[in-house]
């Protein structure tokens, strides 16, 4: 067992040095803290999976000029888009996911920030007007004065009074011209909002309606009982955040396109300079039910078959069909690829089958680098390393 942990040891000192000789830092970003990996757009909603700004940040400085077009066909909420722009660099994106698509949309669109600012205050306003009255009146939990119906979801996981606000601020949404920011500032309040541990937003296993020991408060704490807090918390968060990226973004351009990238046709030639891209883990995140709060409240379409590397129920994703899937979608966006075009990969390979997958996509391996994920945004005690292929078009 000691010998074991030596040579692990001895294994990622030696990532360490390999990072910090071409890169000049180890790739762990061990000692970046938490505000800077989630610096302005970037925490607009938690995202399991999602990639350290950072790391993106590295390798498009390193690997690509200002003006050149980065790809991303497994677009997720949208990170590789938002630090290409900010390096003034030209973006396309591919998800399958309405509710991710919906995510990164939001983190990238441009805005007329004061027109946001006024829509956000308003229905913040307007939702804090009725929560005093529901916390006068607790009858109105119950009472007609607005119709909505929640899901079995929302009974079994929020308190009542939650619902009553967040269906309220839903009610309100289509008033305004900015939808989309208003559903994220929801989405997350609802996030926040359920009767759950604190230290377990990312996979709650059973809503708890009881006093409990919290190991984030080192005390017992009480499931919440509202989400005003949070819509109030999170919408001043959000104002905050874009008006945060409106400021550093360019002019470079963003595409955004909601689609499967197996099969999606891009409105584009052989334009693209490369992809830095991180395709979903086999069997390692139900991207559907981490977020179940936001496809209950916004009946946002599933796909459980089609995602990829999905451990849904429904899906069948063996390694092969996996491998399958990913070859599929790089011989589609190949056919984007400028000739020499650098292709970055970020996965966590632990059957080793990106050789094989770069083999059949006809992509020569130029090197492979590996970062120990040592810090995570969300409680979680899973350790893993991460694997960063660098192919070239031939």
């Amino acid at each position: 067992m000691t010998e074991i942990l030596t040579d692990q040891k001895q294994k990622i000192f030696n990532w360490q040095e390999k990072n910090i000789q071409n890169f000049g830092i180890d790739l762990s970003f061990a000692d970046v803290p938490e505000w800077k990996r989630t610096k302005h757009v970037h925490r607009l909603h938690p995202y399991l999976g999602k990639f350290i700004p950072q790391l993106v940040e590295v390798f498009l400085k390193k690997y690509f000029k200002k003006g050149q077009t980065i790809l991303d066909p497994f677009l997720g909420s949208g990170t590789t888009l938002i630090e290409a722009n900010l390096l003034g660099m030209n973006s396309i994106g591919i998800e399958l996911s309405e509710f991710s698509y919906l995510i990164a949309r939001v983190k990238t669109q441009k805005y007329d920030i004061e027109l946001v600012e006024k829509e956000i205050l308003d229905i913040l306003n307007k939702t804090r007007e009725f929560s005093k009255k529901v916390q006068a009146n607790s009858k109105l939990l119950f009472g007609e004065d607005f119709s909505f119906q929640p899901s079995e979801y929302f009974k079994t996981w929020y308190h009542p009074r939650a619902i009553k606000e967040i269906y309220f601020y839903k009610n309100l949404i289509p008033n305004y011209t900015n939808q989309n920011i208003l559903k994220i500032i929801l989405s997350r309040a609802a996030r926040s909002a359920r009767q759950i541990p604190h230290y377990d937003l990312a996979r709650p296993k059973k809503p708890v309606k009881n006093k409990y020991w919290c190991i984030k408060h080192r005390q017992y704490c009480y499931p919440t009982d509202n989400a005003i807090k949070f819509i109030n918390r999170y919408s001043w968060d959000t104002l905050k955040r874009i008006k945060e990226f409106d400021k550093l973004r360019t002019e470079a351009k963003i595409i955004l396109l909601q689609g499967d990238a197996r099969s999606i046709k891009l409105p584009i030639e052989k334009e693209i300079d490369g992809i830095f891209t991180s395709p979903p883990y086999l069997g390692l995140i139900d991207y559907h039910n981490q977020h179940r709060y936001a496809y209950e409240l916004f009946y946002f379409k599933e796909y459980p078959e089609a995602e990829i590397g999905s451990p849904n129920k429904n899906s069948n994703q063996t390694k092969e069909n996996y491998k399958k899937d990913i070859t599929v979608v790089l011989k589609n966006m190949a056919n984007y690829l400028k000739p020499g075009a650098k292709i970055f990969i970020v996965v966590n390979d632990k059957h080793n089958l990106y050789p094989e997958i770069a083999k059949e996509c006809n992509f020569k391996i130029i090197d492979v680098f590996h970062r120990p994920v040592l810090m995570r945004t969300e409680r979680d005690n899973n350790r893993f390393s991460e694997n960063i292929y660098y192919l070239v078009n031939d």
